[in-house]
């Protein structure tokens, strides 16, 4: 009932915003764009036919209490898939779990972990000298962490090893948190004005850490946000046993009603969506017609809403915002600037040591085994670390509390996208100019010096789209703090008067103009001078290595945008005269990785190495007195190893048997008392998969989801966002 009215609310607030963003987007459309054109190339499909990472890692099976050697392979989407070992995905079996990390923290040490489940649950904390809910066997835990949904436990044996999966882990979750396609221009701003909307009308301003995901899981993300305080003091003093098999009951809850809530969610948001879409034409119909008049009706709306508004806005920027501006883009700029010239510097060394390699090894070969590494060194997440910490130091301290901005994380992780996208644009465009030059070169020291050569123009236009790209940031930024707080500060004196401007409207042009909208639009041109000033002096005193807004690089490469266009470069096909293509099986198993696998000094993966490696001198030794459904107990990893071998445990195509998903609200308690339990079930060992009999291992899409598999053989997708009963969880 709870989740149903919420979803009311938001879909008629969505309905409104669509027709807005539907006459900003033709409107756009017909004016066109007057910002800078980027200098470099955007490349369309950057990881195509790719695989981000694989490799060997340990994972908590709940419902063994064991911990198992996992092989996890990080496709091009960005989803984590668990397979049963290397030889399972070889073999195109099934994979175990499939793990959509959108919302979701990566967390490196067990005391920050029970920090935040002790904190879900408040006034439930074990005791002194009990057992927490989660031990691990080494010293190297990897958690993945979601207010809602079920959390995964992982380990590894060094702390290499550690840095390495964490890099990916994090890089898997900014990019599913990015999950809302930039490419749509109708429906991407109508649900994110709509959850804005939605949020001030229940007096919450400011940013919001849960914008996660794609459409449906943010959505969830905001039914929960309201259901689970109602939740958690209905159901939280109705549970039964010690500390931490309450908090695992309550995990348990979280996460079945998390998936109950979602697949509510994304049922009646796919309705409201085939509603819009079924209206859309008649409505773009309308706006194409009277565009003129539809700007005349809007412009004399905001006239009358300006002469009320803009004198008390002003007066509010002036006193409360104005004094904070340089303030906050100082401390905005200095660490983004430091990732982007970190990102400049990645890029320089990794292009100069190729050169280098080229000059002392051969040429065209080793050119050919370089360039396969640096077309996807923006997506390498070990690379790309160094840049992305320099933005983990943005802190915008005294600020923070008052302008209520929550978290940074949302600036932090926006930045680090750009840098990514910079990154490739850079490498993009460098791998296209050498491409060309490649046919006009003789001998090795010919193609030393045109590398250099198109290496000192790209950076020289990567310095001018970084500029752009930065001070755009800092804009938005500026505002995504700046407004929230305005309208906060305003709604006592305005927002019960804005209801006497509706009459202004014409009735047919109703859907197009709202006058919630137009207020928001006079607030922030109230601040936004103030913030253009500010960018426009930062820049003009070179801060940062930023452009002022009238440089332009004039006759750049005129002719690169075309080159842009053409069939992307496969370095490996195209110079090493490989005619015949693999078969299916060894094609995935050479399939391109941006990340080589971690290996020892002897080149064996430390799960290989033999049970003993587990017991490190610094790991914690099992409990004799902990109870046996504590997750740390060595002697069943041991245990685990020794009956596992390369091909133990993957079940023949023959016995995979098609799985009933478990009903979503099956673990929800309905009476008084609910029994001690653990987390929702993981995967089994010997448990079968969910395909039919037969068919391939599904392998991962090409949705931003990540999670979604599929196989050439089988038209049945798993659609939902839930682990079936038999432990192969499909969609989050």
């Amino acid at each position: 009932e709870k989740t149903g009215k919420v979803l009311g609310e938001f879909c008629r607030c969505y309905q409104e915003q669509y027709g807005v963003a539907l006459f900003n987007s033709v409107r756009y459309e017909i004016e066109g764009n007057g910002g800078p054109q980027a200098q470099l190339l955007h490349r369309k499909v950057p990881l195509e036919d790719h695989v981000i990472y694989s490799g060997n890692i340990f994972q908590y099976m709940e419902e063994n209490k064991k911990w198992r050697n996992r092989f996890c392979v990080v496709p091009h989407n960005y989803g984590l898939v668990l397979y049963e070992n290397k030889l399972a995905y070889e073999r195109e079996l099934p994979p175990r779990v499939l793990i959509n990390s959108a919302g979701y923290k990566v967390l490196t040490s067990v005391e920050q972990y029970l920090e935040l489940v002790n904190s879900s649950l408040p006034g439930v904390t074990p005791k002194s000298g009990q057992s927490p809910i989660l031990k691990c066997p080494t010293d190297f835990p990897l958690i993945l962490w979601h207010p809602y949904a079920r959390h995964y436990y992982c380990c590894v044996m060094s702390g290499k090893e550690q840095e390495k999966w964490r890099a990916v882990f994090q890089d898997c979750v900014r990019h599913c948190n990015n999950g809302i396609s930039e490419d749509s221009k109708v429906e991407a701003p109508a649900f994110t004005d709509a959850i804005r909307m939605y949020r001030q009308s229940k007096e919450q301003f400011g940013t919001w850490d849960m914008l996660c995901g794609n459409e449906t899981q943010v959505l969830s993300n905001l039914v929960m946000e309201e259901l689970l305080p109602e939740l958690r003091s209905t159901i939280g003093p109705r549970l039964k046993g010690k500390a931490q098999e309450r908090q695992r009951t309550w995990i348990q809850i979280s996460d079945a009603v998390y998936r109950m809530v979602y697949e509510q969610t994304k049922a009646q948001y796919d309705t409201v969506m085939a509603k819009c879409e079924e209206e859309r034409p008649q409505m773009e119909s309308i706006i194409r017609t009277d565009m003129d008049q539809i700007i005349t009706s809007k412009e004399h709306l905001a006239s009358k809403i300006r002469a009320f508004v803009l004198p008390k806005a002003e007066v509010c920027v002036r006193n409360h915002v104005q004094p904070y501006i340089s303030s906050i883009l100082e401390a905005l700029m200095a660490p983004t600037s430091q990732g982007f010239a970190e990102v400049r510097e990645v890029f320089f060394k990794e292009v100069t040591d190729m050169n280098m390699n080229i000059v002392n090894e051969g040429g065209l070969e080793k050119l050919v085994e370089h360039m396969e590494k640096l077309s996807h060194l923006a997506f390498h997440p070990v690379k790309m670390q160094s840049c992305y910490e320099k933005m983990e130091q943005l802190k915008l301290e005294g600020l923070q509390q008052r302008f209520d901005v929550s978290s940074t994380s949302v600036f932090k992780q926006r930045a680090q996208i750009h840098m990514r996208q910079q990154m490739d644009d850079a490498v993009h465009t460098f791998e296209t100019l050498l491409h060309q030059e490649l046919g006009k070169l003789q001998g090795k020291d010919e193609l030393c010096k045109s590398i250099q050569r198109i290496l000192e123009r790209v950076l020289k236009k990567f310095d001018y789209d970084s500029s752009t790209v930065r001070k755009k940031f800092f804009r938005e930024a500026l505002l995504q703090i700046t407004i929230p707080f305005l309208l906060k500060k305003l709604a006592p004196t305005c927002k019960g008067e804005l209801a006497k401007f509706q009459e202004l409207i014409f009735e047919d042009f109703a859907s197009f103009i709202l006058v919630e909208n137009t207020y928001e639009e006079v607030v922030l041109q109230s601040v936004m001078k103030d913030i253009m000033q500010a960018v426009k002096e930062a820049a003009v005193q070179r801060k940062h290595n930023l452009y002022r807004d009238s440089m332009v690089l004039h006759n750049s490469d005129p002719n690169l945008h075309l080159l842009g266009e053409g069939i992307p470069i496969d370095w490996a096909e195209e110079y090493s005269g490989q005619q015949e293509p693999e078969p299916g099986t060894d094609r995935r198993r050479r399939a391109k990785q941006v990340v080589s696998v971690i290996q020892t000094d002897e080149g064996v993966l430390p799960y290989e190495v033999g049970t003993q490696a587990l017991l490190q001198p610094s790991s914690p030794q099992p409990d004799a007195g902990a109870p046996p459904s504590c997750p740390d107990r060595v002697e069943k990893i041991r245990e685990a190893l020794a009956e596992e071998s390369p091909g133990a445990d993957v079940p023949p195509a023959a016995e995979v048997q098609q799985a009933s998903p478990a009903s979503p609200g099956a673990d929800v308690p309905s009476g008084a008392s609910v029994q001690p339990a653990t987390p929702s079930p993981k995967p089994r060992a010997d448990a079968p998969s969910e395909v039919t009999p037969g068919t391939a291992c599904p392998q991962p899409s090409d949705k931003e989801t990540g999670e979604e598999v599929s196989s050439p053989c089988s038209p049945v997708q798993p659609t939902g966002t839930t682990e079936s009963g038999e432990g192969v969880q499909t969609e989050f």
